[in-house]
């Protein structure tokens, strides 16, 4: 039997998708969480062999997998994302599958991850090659990363030995270059996209 944690942030979905499980032989849902910050405590109590993440529940998957060895984690996605697989991969997760599969394919996929099989999908994987490369330059992505870790102009300035208005040029590149609204949306899409 197969024992599976459940992470899902959508209450109707999460209910769905225990539902649709707990049709599937040789599979049971152990536990079902809605909310990140439960993931990691709920393995170490029930020590489920696959824990299936929504995206959300992306960041938490290389701390699960420290804590909770034996678990194979993989993560369910609405949508295809730049960058998405890098993390995952990052983050030591087994599969990556979109939500829009057909149901039967997230059994499949779970009975693949639990025998150490990695899954991945294969529209997510074509959309990773064919994305663009990180469209900052490297001046430009150095200014971003500090910014993204709290850092003020005058700050950033101080530590890479440049004036305030050039930190603020490189920044608006980084913006425009991004399709960003503002830095704070830059240092999103950059982060998401694996590029910082």
């Amino acid at each position: 039997m197969i024992r599976v944690l459940l992470a899902e942030d959508k209450h109707m979905i999460r209910g769905a998708l225990v539902c649709l499980l707990a049709r599937e032989p040789g599979i049971e849902v152990v536990a079902d969480v809605g909310r990140p910050a439960e993931i990691v405590l709920e393995a170490i109590r029930c020590r489920p062999d696959v824990a299936v993440l929504d995206s959300t529940g992306l960041g938490v998957a290389a701390e699960l997998n420290e804590r909770v060895p034996g678990c194979q984690t993989l993560i369910l996605s609405g949508r295809r994302r730049r960058g998405m697989l890098r993390q995952a991969l990052t983050a030591r997760a087994a599969g990556l599958i979109l939500k829009d599969a057909p149901p039967g394919h997230l059994a499949d996929a779970i009975r693949r991850v639990a025998a150490g099989e990695r899954v991945i999908d294969p529209s997510i994987a074509v959309a990773e090659f064919d994305a663009e490369g990180n469209p900052l330059k490297r001046r430009e992505a150095q200014v971003l990363r500090l910014a993204a870790g709290g850092s003020d102009v005058p700050e950033i300035a101080a530590r890479l030995h440049l004036s305030d208005g050039t930190v603020r040029n490189y920044l608006s590149a980084a913006v425009s270059r991004l399709g960003a609204r503002n830095r704070l949306d830059a240092v999103r899409i950059a982060t998401e996209a694996g590029w910082l």
